[in-house]
Parts: structure tokens; sequence; C-alpha cells
């Protein structure tokens, strides 16, 4: 499995981890993949520092990314205290009693309240210039292209740019804005996601951009089957998410409520929304997604104000650890996420599955 991305970046396997945990992204860089850690969790830019610098003293030297998530249109921003007051109250009241209904506790006191800011330009502008202090060989953006000055500014660093598209259009967009790599999300995929289908996303991004730019195959893919297929539409790799959010590695579930939801979910136990960040996103489909589908339920509100709005139910169901109000991104591919497994054991399987794929086409050549 060795493509000029390999030797782009120097790995051994063409499978890119997009994970908010270092750990998992440690564990899948040293197994030979590109672990890609998700910044937007990060409010405190000395976090995020700290975080990095694990990862640099735990990667054994092998190479890593980042992925931020920043539009390409530089918006107009307040300060969070100031954008929670465009919230209507109306959403707020229908927060509150979605929740009360649903039986989720409350916080301690003082906890976890404040908003996730990485949806926020300014500070995702802040993970860009703290990730270049460190040694990140790639920076990935979940909304597409970054401005222009963002990926100026990491080549002068040395590091690639690669931006998620789910139509063709799109893709041609962010090249002709500099961007290296081309993340083909299709819309099986978890978070932020078109809609369109992987298996005719890939073949026609890789048409569009043309052989000098190396695409990406995202959506539907934890086995290696998946992955060769994903080559076999023109990818020079794969992107892979949901797969590493059951795996022994993963630290940020305080319970085992995400956990054992994800293990208990089958294909068609996700659904595509706006609830999550104001952007279609795909999540699990709980008693919490199903409230906003009611016909008394409020729209989404447009980023970053809809996580503002939901950003302490989110904390307060996942610290209730009810599998059936849990908030979580995933893609159709938890159908096949039915145990909890080590990182490098996960690895091994993919690139053994493809190996045997690729032996057993050849054969019926």
């Amino acid at each position: 499995m060795r493509t000029p991305l390999c030797e782009e970046f120097g790995i051994d396997y063409p499978i890119f981890a997009f994970t908010p945990s270092e750990h998992v992204a440690a564990a899948v860089s040293r197994a030979g993949g590109l672990g890609v850690l998700g910044c937007v969790r990060f409010n405190d830019a000395d976090e995020l520092d700290r975080t990095l610098t694990w990862l640099d003293e735990n990667t054994d030297g092998k190479p890593y990314g980042v992925d931020v998530v920043m539009p390409m249109n530089i918006p107009t921003e307040g300060k969070a205290v100031d954008l929670k007051a465009m919230i209507p109250p109306e959403h707020i009241s229908f927060v509150d009693r979605t929740l009360q209904q649903l039986g989720v506790p409350p916080l301690p006191e003082g906890e976890g309240r404040e908003g996730v800011l990485g949806w926020l330009h300014s500070v995702a502008r802040s993970h860009v210039d703290i990730a270049l202090g460190h040694r990140p060989v790639l920076i990935a953006n979940a909304l597409g292209s970054p401005p222009k000055d963002v990926i100026d500014q990491a080549h002068q660093h040395g590091v690639k740019v690669a931006a998620l598209a789910g139509a063709a259009k799109h893709a041609l967009s962010h090249v002709a804005n500099g961007v290296d790599i081309i993340v083909a999300q299709g819309y099986e995929a978890g978070g932020h996601t078109g809609e369109i289908a992987s298996m005719v996303l890939t073949p026609e991004i890789v048409d569009a951009v043309g052989p000098d730019v190396p695409v990406l195959g995202a959506g539907g893919i934890g086995s290696g089957r998946q992955v060769a297929a994903s080559m076999a539409l023109g990818a020079q790799g794969v992107w892979t998410g949901s797969i590493w959010l059951t795996v022994a590695e993963y630290d940020l579930s305080e319970g085992v409520g995400i956990r054992d939801a994800l293990l208990g979910a089958g294909s068609g136990d996700t659904v595509r929304s706006r609830v999550y960040t104001g952007k279609p996103a795909r999540l699990l489909k709980t008693k919490w997604t199903q409230a906003w589908e009611a016909e008394d339920a409020p729209a989404p509100l447009p980023m970053p104000l809809q996580n503002l709005l939901v950003a302490e139910a989110h904390n307060r169901m996942n610290r209730g650890d009810d599998p059936e109000t849990i908030s979580m991104p995933a893609g159709q591919i938890v159908g096949r996420m039915n145990e909890v497994r080590p990182v490098a054991d996960v690895m091994a399987d993919l690139v053994r599955e493809f190996e045997e794929t690729v032996a057993r086409l050849d054969k019926i050549r």
C-alpha cells in the first residue's frame, strides 16, 4: 500500500486518521499512518500548545497533522459573550425543555458551560499559529479551503494544506486557492459532509482536479476492502475518522455511554443534521437528534451560534452517560465498529485486508 503520498509525508501507509484525541493520533502515526489531531475542541491556546508538545514527544519521530475549522471568507465576529446575545430566547427555551424531558442531569456547579470557541475564525487562526510552532506536516481544514494568507503561511513553514470537499466544483475552488490535497468527503462520512456519496464523488473529484493534485477518499471507510475501493476510484489515500472513536486509546469520554452507543449502532443509526454546529453534519441518531425533528422544534441556527447554543447541552448529555441521549458525530461506518481494539490492530487489519483484496482482484483480471 504505497502511493506518492507515502514519500511526500514519510509514512508507511496512505491512511490519514482524523481524531480529537492526541493519544489516538500518536498511535496511528507510530503504526505507519498519519494521525491528524482535531483542534476545534481547544479553547485555550496554551492547552493546544501543550498537547502538540506531547505529540512531538510521543510519535517516535513520526509525522502527524492537525485539523482546524476555518471558512475561506473571513467573517465578522464578536466575542463569545456577544454572540450568545444573538441566540433567540425560544431556542434557549427549547434546549432547556428538551433536556428536562430527556432526564439529562445538570452539570456540577461551574463545569463545562463554555462553548467550543474553535468554531470561531479568530480562534482557528490561533490554532494555525500554534501548530506552526511545532512539527506538523499537514494542516487540514474541515470547512474547505482556508483563507489564502493561511495557506501561504503554512507553505512558508513547509507544511502542506488539505481541504475537505463535498463536490467537484468545491475541489476546483480549493486548488485554485492553493490547497495541496483534496479530501473527497462523501455523504456517508461523519461530521460535516455533503450530499454526494463516495462512489460517485471520489472519481468526480479525481477527474476534476487532474493527476497532479492528490485526492484522499473519505466517508464509509473502515476496512481494507473500502481502502482498496477508494484507491480503485483514483484516490491516492484515505481519510478516516469514525473508526478511531472506539479504539482503546480514545480517551475523551468520561463514562461508557458514548462508547456503548457507538458499539451498538448500525449503519442506519446516523442522521445528517444541522443541530450540532449549524452546518450539515452526520451524527448518531438519538433522542436528542429526534427532538430537533419534531414539529415544534426551532430551525438550527447558523454557525457558530448553534454550537454556542447546544454546547452545554452536549456536555450535560455526554456527562450523563446515557447512550440514548448522547451527542456524537459518526459516519455510517459505525455499523462495523463493534468492539474496542488497539489502534495498531485496526491499522494492521486495514493493511492486511487491502492486500488480500488487491490480490483477489488481480486473479480476476
